[in-house]
């Protein structure tokens, strides 16, 4: 259904961990690891792990990407 690089977001597990979460935006590690310590970013913490949960990964790229403020 949506689709981000090429790849279907159905594809990617239901909880997200870093190396998953940058892999899945095409990112470097270090930026990746940057986002998910942001306060906005959509994490939750399991005890000393921090995943995201895929839905809200897909919904917080759709808001940053459909034009907002950045250029």
């Amino acid at each position: 259904k949506m689709k981000h690089l090429d790849k279907s977001y159905d594809d990617l597990p239901l909880l997200l961990d870093a190396a998953a979460v940058t892999k899945a935006l095409g990112a470097a590690p270090p930026s990746a690891y940057e986002l998910i310590h942001k306060a906005n970013f959509p994490v939750l913490k399991i005890g000393n792990r921090l995943v995201v949960i895929r839905e809200l990964l897909v919904e917080w790229v759709e808001r940053h990407t459909k034009g907002g403020d950045s250029a």
